[in-house]
C-alpha cells in the first residue's frame, strides 16, 4: 500500500510539472499560431512595407547559392535588397553571384579576403554586410536555407512596430529519412519552441541566424559583436541574448514566415554545431535555459520512478505500482506527442513522433556528451572548423 501511495504521489507531482511545461510553455507558439490563423493567413497587402536588407553569409556555397538565392530574389515585396558576403570561397561562388547579378538588379555581393585571420570570419563578414545595407531593417538567413513562401520578407517586415527592434523566426529542418536526421529535426524543433515560447511571454533569450531580423541602428548601438569577439560563434544567439528585451522583441509563426534548411550530411558536422552553441550558451544571461534544463531533469526523474516501480514489482510480485507509474508516464508521453506533432506541422516541419521515445531520451544525454567532448578537446579551436555551418 505504501508503494502505491508513494509512486502515485511522487509520480503525480512530476507529471504535473511535465504537463505545465508542455501545455503552458512548449505549446504556446502552437496556441498563438492557431489563434492568429483564424484572423488572417497571409501578410496584409495594405500594411506599410518598410524597406528591408537581406544579408546572407556564404563560404564555398556555390551550389546552394544557385539553388536558393532565386527564392530570396523573387520575394513578393516592393522594396528590398539581397546582400551576399562571400567569405573567401574557393569554389564557383563568385561566378554564380555574377550570373545572378545580371538577372537581378537588387542583388549585391562583397567578399572577405582569405588573409583575414585572428577574428571570427563570420562576424566580420556579417559586419561588412550590415555596413553595406541601405535599409534599417536587416533580415538574416544562410546559403543553405530557403524561404518556404514568397511572402517571407513581407511577414517579417510587417511584424515591426515603432518599438520593435528584433523579430525571431523559425527555420524548419528539411525531412530526410534516417535516425540521425530525425534526431536533428527533433532537436531543431525543441530549440525553436523554447526560444519562440520564451519570446511570447516577453522573456526572449536566443534566436537562429537562419531566420532572424533586427534593426541596423540596434546593431551599431550595441557595438555589433563587440561583447562576443572572443568566440567564433554567437553572431545570432548571443547577439539576441544581449540585445533582446521584453519590449523590443516579437516573433512570427505564420507558415509564410518560415525558412527551411538543408539536412546535415555528417554526424561530425552536427556535433561541431552543437559544440559551438554550447560555448555560447555559457554566456547567456537570465535563467530561461536553466528553466528548460529543469524540464529535462523532471522527465528523467519520472522515467527513473517507472524503473524503480518495475524493480519493486519484480521483487515483490506486486505490479500495481508499475501500473500507476507507467500510466502517469504514458499520459505525459501522449500529451507531449500531440503537442509536438501539431507544433511541427504548424511550423512546416515533418513530425518525428514515431521515434519520440528514443529522441527525448537521447537528446539530453547527447547534450551532456557535447559538454564533455568540448571540455576534453579544448576550447580555443572548435568553432573554426565549421565556418559556413556555424549558426
Amino acid at each position: 500500500m505504501f508503494d502505491i501511495v508513494f509512486f502515485g504521489e511522487v509520480g503525480g507531482a512530476l507529471l504535473l510539472v511535465q504537463l505545465l511545461y508542455w501545455i503552458v510553455i512548449y505549446a504556446r507558439p502552437l496556441r498563438k499560431a492557431a489563434k492568429a490563423a483564424k484572423t488572417t493567413r497571409q501578410p496584409e497587402k495594405t500594411m506599410p512595407c518598410p524597406p528591408v536588407s537581406i544579408v546572407v553569409y556564404a563560404k564555398n556555397e556555390s551550389e546552394n547559392l544557385l539553388k536558393h538565392l532565386p527564392s530570396l530574389l523573387t520575394q513578393d515585396y516592393p522594396a528590398y535588397e539581397v546582400i551576399v558576403v562571400n567569405d573567401g570561397s574557393t569554389d564557383e561562388s563568385e561566378s554564380v553571384l555574377k550570373q545572378l547579378k545580371r538577372e537581378y538588379n537588387h542583388l549585391y555581393y562583397t567578399f572577405i579576403p582569405e588573409e583575414a585571420k585572428y577574428v571570427s570570419r563570420k562576424k566580420l563578414a556579417l559586419t561588412v554586410g550590415i555596413k553595406a545595407a541601405k535599409h534599417d531593417i536587416l533580415l538574416f538567413t544562410e546559403a543553405d536555407c530557403r524561404p518556404i513562401s514568397d511572402q517571407w520578407v513581407a511577414s517579417i517586415a510587417q511584424a515591426y512596430t515603432s518599438d520593435t527592434e528584433i523579430v525571431l523566426g523559425f527555420c524548419a529542418y528539411r525531412h530526410v529519412k534516417g535516425f540521425l536526421h530525425q534526431l536533428i529535426a527533433y532537436d531543431n524543433l525543441i530549440n525553436g519552441l523554447q526560444y519562440l515560447s520564451s519570446a511570447l511571454v516577453r522573456r526572449p533569450f536566443t534566436g537562429s541566424g537562419r531566420n532572424l531580423s533586427y534593426r541596423k541602428e540596434l546593431f551599431f548601438r550595441k557595438k555589433g559583436f563587440y561583447k562576443s569577439l572572443a568566440l567564433h560563434a554567437g553572431d545570432d544567439d548571443l547577439f539576441v541574448n544581449e540585445s533582446a528585451t521584453k519590449k523590443n522583441t516579437r516573433t512570427v509563426y505564420f507558415p509564410e514566415s518560415i525558412t527551411e534548411t538543408l539536412p546535415v550530411k555528417r554526424f561530425r558536422t552536427w556535433r561541431e554545431m552543437k559544440v559551438s552553441r554550447a560555448a555560447t550558451q555559457r554566456r547567456y544571461k537570465g535563467g530561461r535555459l536553466i528553466l528548460f534544463r529543469l524540464e529535462e531533469l523532471t522527465y528523467f526523474l519520472l522515467l527513473g520512478l517507472v524503473i524503480a516501480a518495475a524493480r519493486v514489482g519484480w521483487l515483490s510480485g506486486d505490479w500495481i505500482p508499475v501500473a500507476v507509474a507507467g500510466s502517469l508516464f504514458l499520459v505525459r508521453f501522449i500529451v507531449k506527442a500531440i503537442i509536438l506533432h501539431k507544433s511541427a506541422k504548424r511550423l512546416q516541419q515533418k513530425p518525428v513522433t514515431s521515434l519520440l521515445f528514443l529522441m527525448e531520451f537521447i537528446r539530453p544525454l547527447f547534450n551532456i556528451y557535447v559538454g564533455i567532448y568540448r571540455a576534453f578537446r579544448g576550447k580555443n579551436d572548435y568553432t573554426a572548423r565549421l565556418k559556413s555551418r556555424i549558426r
